[in-house]
């Protein structure tokens, strides 16, 4: 059993509160993974986690999602909704890109889309929660402490949980743009193989340049660029990285995370 956190609430305070919590609910040790930047990387990382997963038994919990602008359509934050992959329960918020490359790898193709009101309401009914701990969560400003570990554990628990389903054709698609620039500035994209027709020896144009496709980071000749299969994704659909030998692609191509490659 294992409870990973994906967040951007990721000071130590915030991670350090989510993680006790969660610890204390599910009696197991936590994983927390800061995003940086925005949707994109987090969905990046979702995609990364449950690969790693491999369907055993566990948690992942997801609250990366826009607070302004087009947020602030929502009462109080992003709507949340959960899935299974195997026996990993995911809890994640679905607005933005969060979601986006669960949908282009075709992992599912809808979700259980929760209310929180309507949901903590069911929970006082049940004798869960109390009237006042439910007027204290409908209304919080981190729902990532008092709310997610929470439903979570009332999922794992199977009390009677209220829901609709979410198309995952609602769901943003994922831009043909860098997800991740990890710590030697090898930039991962949202794109596979397929996506681009990869063959070794191809030579591919893209935004940032014109890059010839090599299988592994190793195969790219000194001091050169190349376009490889990277070691994030999930089963055979990796994703492809932009990488340059012996120095940062992320310098040197001046990219960053978002950056359209097309």
């Amino acid at each position: 059993m294992f409870v990973t956190i994906i967040n951007d609430c990721r000071d130590q305070n915030a991670f350090g509160r989510q993680a006790t919590r969660a610890a204390v609910l599910f009696e197991a040790p936590v994983i927390t993974v800061g995003v940086e930047y925005d949707e994109l990387e987090a969905s990046g990382h979702l995609v990364d986690m449950l690969d790693a997963s491999e369907g055993k038994e566990g948690v992942i919990l997801v609250n990366v999602a826009p607070r302004h602008g087009r947020g602030k359509k929502w009462p109080n934050g992003t709507p949340f909704g959960y899935f299974y992959i195997g026996k990993t329960l995911v809890v994640s918020s679905i607005d933005g890109l969060t979601l986006s490359l669960i949908k282009k790898l075709n992992l599912i193709d809808s979700l259980s889309l929760l209310d929180i009101p309507e949901v903590t309401r069911a929970m006082v009914s049940q004798n869960v929660l109390s009237a006042e701990e439910r007027e204290h969560i409908i209304h919080t400003q981190f729902r990532s402490y008092d709310f997610l570990p929470r439903i979570a554990a009332w999922i794992k628990q199977e009390l009677d949980i209220p829901s609709v389903t979410y198309s995952l054709t609602e769901a943003t698609d994922a831009p043909k743009a860098i997800w991740l620039i990890d710590n030697f500035g090898n930039c991962k994209t949202t794109l596979i193989a397929s996506d681009l027709e990869f063959n070794v020896g191809k030579k591919i144009q893209t935004s940032a340049g014109e890059f010839i496709c090599y299988n592994r980071l190793k195969d790219v000749p000194n001091d050169e660029a190349g376009l490889i299969i990277g070691s994030s994704g999930y089963g055979d659909d990796r994703f492809l990285e932009v990488v340059a030998q012996g120095k940062s692609a992320a310098k040197h191509f001046e990219l960053k995370v978002g950056s359209p490659l097309f």
